[in-house]
């Protein structure tokens, strides 16, 4: 079974190594340029996802929440991970004045917190994901 297959029926993680791991295995299968609108409240692993993510692209670097930044840029080897929160944005025309598209350069990943706060600026083609907590406080996600 294919690593989206895996998160179209539903994945639940115990440790946030899991839930890297998974990220890492997505990464390895994401198409060059990819647009990953993540969804879920605080807590529910959405950071944890982008380190998997920067692990898969070869990302050394420490990954953080780009809260108070609204955006971080990790360059790899070979791939580009453009970490953006949107948690603090009140519209998507306020994106534009970011100036992330300058970062985008193929082959490249925008991992976007909080994508309902710019769903508007999304690409149609935008892959979601959701995060959630299970009722065992297992860490859930699904590819929709």
């Amino acid at each position: 079974m294919s690593i989206f297959d895996q998160l179209r029926a539903g994945v639940c993680t115990s440790s946030a190594n899991e839930t890297q791991v998974i990220a890492a295995a997505f990464a390895a299968a994401l198409p060059a340029v990819a647009t990953l609108a993540l969804h879920g409240d605080l807590g529910v692993g959405k950071t944890t996802f982008a380190q998997g993510l920067a692990r898969g692209f070869g990302i050394a670097g420490h990954v953080t929440s780009p809260t108070f930044n609204i955006y971080s840029v990790y360059r790899g080897p070979t791939r580009t991970l453009v970490h953006l929160d949107a948690y603090r944005l009140e519209s998507a025309a306020q994106i534009e004045a970011l100036l992330v598209e300058d970062f985008l350069n193929p082959p490249w990943c925008l991992a976007i917190e909080w994508p309902e706060k710019i769903a508007d600026w999304l690409p149609s083609d935008a892959l979601h994901l959701e995060f959630g907590i299970a009722a065992d406080e297992r860490h859930t996600l699904r590819l929709r």
